[in-house]
């Protein structure tokens, strides 16, 4: 049990140090490198709760298909160096600060209201219910049931940036 949890802080901690890496680099490609260190991450964490049908679809779609996406986009708009519109200085460092103290607002509020990891998922809740019904159904009757939409405008929203990348690079061609 404690190697676990050792195991588990490892790789929450090295998702989180990734997931810093990937917002402040300034060279894109080197972003979506460090996205998949994050996502890779994230299917360990997959793994530790039991859930490996789901660290797989992690894997394949996401740091596989995914970020080969992204990354065709970035060499296709054929992004150089960063434009005046990046925030430097005191503005960037306020941004910084105003997002974190966000997100601390949020991780006390989620503390409050008793939403922690550790209560969301009961300890063995996933093999019970991959025992009792499978992995693929109890992923996909939530997913192509009640977040069907929400999965759907995820999808229309991929198109949508990749439309909007071609058009950008077109007019600059």
């Amino acid at each position: 049990m404690a190697g676990t949890l050792i195991v588990f802080w490892a790789f929450a901690g090295l998702a989180v140090v990734s997931a810093l890496c990937c917002i402040t680099r300034r060279s894109p490609v080197a972003s979506a490198l460090w996205l998949v260190v994050t996502l890779f991450s994230l299917a360990a964490l997959f793994v530790l709760l039991d859930a490996q049908f789901l660290a797989v679809l992690q894997v394949l779609v996401y740091a596989g298909a995914i970020m080969v996406l992204f990354l065709f986009v970035i060499m296709l708009l054929n992004l150089g160096r960063a434009g005046p519109t990046d925030l430097r200085g005191p503005a960037g460092l306020g941004v910084g600060v105003l997002l974190s103290g966000l997100l601390l607002v949020q991780l006390l509020a989620l503390r409050q209201a008793g939403l922690s990891p550790s209560v969301a998922v009961a300890p063995g809740a996933v093999a019970r219910i991959a025992a009792e019904q499978g992995m693929v159904p109890a992923i996909a009757r939530p997913l192509f049931g009640a977040y069907l939409v929400p999965f759907e405008i995820t999808s229309v929203l991929l198109l949508a940036a990749i439309v909007g990348a071609v058009v950008l690079a077109k007019r600059r061609l």
